[in-house]
């Protein structure tokens, strides 16, 4: 609860009046809300500082007095003024506290020992931890700390404070889509090509998560700190297939764990220039390339941001982030293309994409790394290739245990219309 008293901590210095003539007298006030933020009344004014830290003058004239005031905030807003808490979990104004005491052998920063022992039914992740500790909803002995990588030590008790869900700007719009499977906790969509998956700079609309926001009808439990659908992974705007959705903060963590553990399944179905072979002399040249039983190519590097164009992915290795693909040719086209599963034991950001081009065999239509590469002018499906409007990427297949419930699931999305005529067309049909 906040203490009754808090807004009324004011101090106030001031001269008294005694002719007309006199100067104005000054009056220097402060006062603390508990929430973090500095007000100041008079003339119905207030202000209300943003969770950052600042300190400036405001001068309010109330004739005939000039009011000074300091505003001074910080990243206590999540802290309030509680009575002496108890072991376990409590709700206050709109907020949760979870009071956390760290067991045997603690891992040494803050914020991998609070991720390891947090119960299981708070559902907060390291980064949603790492999130709370920053802004100062951790707190040791009423004192918060901010920095993730703060020394514990077994018996430190924590609290944390965890606002409750709040609604998010983004409005829902009314987007069919294809659901192939929903319960209580989850949601399976298969994403047509064309939508982005999450509102950005210059895609605030007719994205999938203004689609799911109208088809939840706000139904939602909060995810992160906020009412919203919790996306676990993505797929590129112009890559069509499954996405699994999180519709509460426990699956939402126990999907992520998943996909960063690497256990969930992702299989895709592409199209790409020429075709991938063992045998190949050249692929077999190419640095990060091995090769597995099955005919599958493996192909292992790291990725980064592209030193000179942001919007691509570049392969290293040094540095940048592991990148595991497995690839298997399903169908060929004499030797100019070739439909081939992918298996992403890693999921970054436009890895099959890339690691395709890697390799010398990239995905027919992609604009970023397809480069000027063209099927011969006399091979079958030439001119369908040409005009492809997209990276020809599908995601297939998506399996992962179910958070909650524990059985293990497995879904596959049909190809589309889009790629099945080009199939065809590389066929001569």
């Amino acid at each position: 609860m906040i203490c009754p008293v808090a807004r009324e901590k004011i101090k106030i210095s001031s001269a008294s009046v005694t002719t007309a003539n006199q100067s104005s007298p000054c009056v220097n006030a402060t006062a603390f809300d508990p929430s973090g933020n500095s007000i100041s009344s008079g003339n119905g004014i207030a202000f209300i500082a943003p969770n950052c830290m600042t300190s400036r003058p405001t001068t309010v004239r109330t004739p005939p007095i000039i009011v000074t005031v300091r505003i001074v905030t910080s990243h206590l807003r999540y802290l309030r003024c509680l009575t002496s808490p108890t072991e376990g979990s409590r709700s206050s104004m709109s907020q949760t506290v979870h009071r956390i005491t760290i067991g045997e052998a603690p891992p040494s920063r803050l914020d991998k020992a609070l991720a390891r022992d947090v119960p299981e039914e708070a559902h907060l992740s390291r980064s949603r931890l790492s999130k709370l500790i920053t802004e100062g909803a951790v707190t040791k002995d009423g004192v918060p700390l901010t920095d993730v990588k703060a020394k514990v030590a077994e018996g430190d008790t924590f609290d944390i404070t965890v606002p409750d869900a709040v609604d998010i700007e983004t409005l829902p719009e009314a987007i069919p889509l294809d659901i192939v499977y929903e319960d209580a906790d989850l949601l399976v969509v298969n994403k047509p090509a064309g939508m982005v998956v999450h509102p950005a700079p210059g895609s605030y609309s007719g994205t999938l998560v203004n689609a799911l926001l109208h088809h939840f009808g706000g139904d939602l439990s909060g995810i992160g700190g906020e009412k919203r659908p919790g996306i676990v992974h993505r797929i590129d705007k112009d890559t069509s297939g499954l996405l699994v959705v999180a519709k509460s903060d426990a699956a939402h963590h126990g999907l992520a764990d998943q996909f960063a553990a690497h256990t969930a399944e992702r299989t895709y179905r592409a199209i790409c220039y020429g075709v991938p072979d063992r045998g190949d002399p050249r692929l077999r040249g190419v640095k990060g390339v091995s090769f597995e039983p099955g005919n599958i190519i493996k192909v292992t590097t790291q990725l980064a941001r592209h030193k000179t164009d942001r919007q691509k992915q570049a392969v290293l290795f040094n540095g940048g982030r592991h990148a595991v693909t497995r690839i298997r040719v399903i169908e060929t086209f004499g030797q100019t293309a070739a439909e081939i599963y992918c298996n992403l034991e890693t999921g970054r950001t436009h890895q099959i994409r890339v690691h395709a081009a890697h390799i010398g065999h990239a995905l027919i239509g992609d604009p970023t790394y397809g480069g000027r590469r063209r099927l011969a002018a006399d091979t079958p499906g030439a001119d369908e290739a040409k005009a492809f409007a997209r990276q020809a990427l599908h995601a297939e297949t998506l399996g992962f245990v179910h958070p909650v419930t524990k059985e293990s699931l497995s879904f596959t999305a049909p190809l589309p219309d889009d790629m099945t005529s080009l199939l065809r067309a590389l066929r001569g049909l």
